[in-house]
């Protein structure tokens, strides 16, 4: 009995705009009513997370947080709270190299649309990071309280929002005895059980050059996977493709590296990973890779030479 309904579940996918990005929501599921019911669950925990960390309506818990910038604490839902301590604790393993407070760099220094020709000098840049810095993001755990020090400070979730976004829509499909599927977060994926006849899911790494086409693939569940790439945004200046990954240090967009492939455990891990990775550089990105247990990387330099951590098998 138990075969025949393994035997009878299929796929049912959704793809729509959340957040600002692609989503691609694909569940295991008997039936189609079942398919569409879990997957409106799916949908209606993103937008509940995007209401929260949103920096685009003014009565966001993020916008209350930088509007009160320098003046005073702000209180949160302990989710916001936590999910803030997560990532400053990324930012003290990357060195910086991760950094929520990037957000009070000024789209009038990196506008990634098609009217850019130039470069903002180095002297500006480096006046406008000033107010990136973590240390300055002041956590009070006892009153669920935030606050920025610096006026002008703000924070934005771009790095680690959509991977926290897949792997809650996957926790609450989980607890609705959703068994198997993907969220896909406009490539950054979290993956559980397994497809209908019985493999596991196999995804593809997109190629940087014509990020339609993947370049490998891998089998995974229970796993999340996180891509960065040049290929996203970017504005060409000169005939030199400069990347919307920006160093919090410098102000800058990094060069030498394409695409950056993170897997792990947790989508929002290997999401808030791929970034600081990039800004971090080949040697030092796999060093620290190599230090956490199950984090793999996939790294292609600009000559598309391809870089792994330890014990990752490309197919």
């Amino acid at each position: 009995m138990v075969k025949n309904s393994i035997l009878k579940a299929q796929k049912y996918s959704q793809s729509l705009k959340l957040m600002g990005n692609n989503f691609i929501i694909t569940v295991v599921a008997e039936n189609e009513n079942s398919g569409n019911k879990n997957i409106n669950l799916a949908i209606e925990e993103i937008r509940r997370i995007e209401k929260l960390l949103t920096t685009y309506k003014n009565d966001s818990q993020t916008n209350l947080i930088n509007e009160n910038a320098g003046i005073e604490p702000v209180k949160v839902d302990s989710e916001v709270f936590n999910l803030i301590e997560r990532c400053i604790g990324i930012s003290r393993i990357t060195q910086g190299a991760f950094d929520i407070s990037y957000g009070s760099i000024d789209k009038s220094l990196w506008n990634f649309d098609k009217s850019m020709t130039k470069l903002p000098d180095a002297h500006t840049a480096s006046k406008m990071v000033h107010l990136i810095n973590y240390r300055n993001i002041i956590l009070d755990k006892e009153n669920c309280t935030v606050f920025l020090k610096e006026k002008g400070m703000r924070i934005g979730f771009g790095g680690i929002g959509k991977g926290y976004a897949a792997e809650m829509a996957k926790k609450i499909l989980i607890e609705n005895n959703v068994t198997s599927g993907i969220i896909n977060a406009s490539g950054d994926l979290s993956a559980w059980g397994l497809q209908p006849n019985g493999k596991k899911w196999t995804i593809g790494v997109a190629d940087p050059d014509s990020p339609n086409a993947a370049f490998s693939y891998m089998e995974i569940s229970n796993k999340a996977v996180a891509t960065s790439g040049n290929y996203e945004k970017f504005v060409t200046i000169n005939g030199k493709k400069y990347s919307h990954t920006i160093d919090p240090k410098t102000g800058l967009p990094i060069t030498g590296i394409k695409s950056v492939t993170i897997i792990a455990s947790n989508a929002e891990f290997a999401d808030a990973m791929a970034t600081p990775i990039a800004v971090m550089g080949i040697k030092a990105g796999l060093f620290l890779i190599d230090q956490i247990p199950d984090l793999y990387c996939i790294i292609i330099d600009d000559n598309n030479k391809i870089y792994t951590s330890k014990n990752i098998n490309l197919k």
